[in-house]
């Protein structure tokens, strides 16, 4: 996968929507230092942090990952097909690199429902923040194990076990196991 530049893409979209790093930042609510940081590469954020500041531009990961992929209209996807959302955060951070993978199916926006393929590698986490968000949300572990906190709720969840919540309630999801833990969810409306 080719190195995508995180922190030029997002002084990009800033830009455009013709914010200063202040502005941004409270229209994320996020630290000002933070949106400077990271549009300076000199820190990778999180899944819940990046979405939090792409909240405050009203952009959705996948396009900001993505920003030309249009709706094509298709209905049927190969797993290449997929929109990686997440794995280009970390590339450039070796320790987390490919341990948390959110590939999407299709155009999200279009349908008002996401589908996600994750993939949590041992000690993957979604972040330390809790994620909170207006939508619904629901899953079931394909394989290994996840740790799923809502509210404060905390269990883990193995093979053949699902969840359903409401995602304004701060959640996290967190592989505390040694192997793999592979998951399909869906949120409406999209949230990522």
């Amino acid at each position: 996968m080719d190195d995508f530049d995180v922190g030029g893409r997002l002084r990009e979209l800033r830009a455009q929507y013709g914010l200063s790093q202040r502005q941004l930042a409270e229209a994320a609510g996020v630290p000002h230092g933070q949106i400077s940081m990271i549009e300076t590469n000199k820190s990778s954020p999180s899944v819940a942090s990046l979405r939090k500041i792409l909240g405050g531009l009203g952009v959705g990961m996948s396009e900001f990952f993505e920003p030309d992929q249009g709706t094509t209209g298709e209905v049927f996807f190969t797993p290449t097909q997929l929109r990686d959302l997440t794995s280009r955060l970390y590339t450039s951070h070796e320790q987390v690199a490919g341990a948390l993978t959110l590939r999407q199916v299709g155009d999200a926006r279009a349908h008002g429902l996401q589908i996600l393929h994750e993939t949590y590698e041992p000690g993957a986490d979604t972040g330390p923040d809790m994620l909170e968000h207006p939508a619904n949300e629901g899953g079931i572990v394909i394989s290994g194990e996840i740790e799923v906190t809502v509210g404060t709720e905390k269990k883990i969840l193995k093979a053949g076990d699902a969840y359903l919540f409401n995602s304004q309630v701060p959640h996290r999801f967190r592989n505390i196991s040694d192997r793999p833990a592979v998951v399909v969810s869906a949120c409406t409306p999209p949230y990522l």
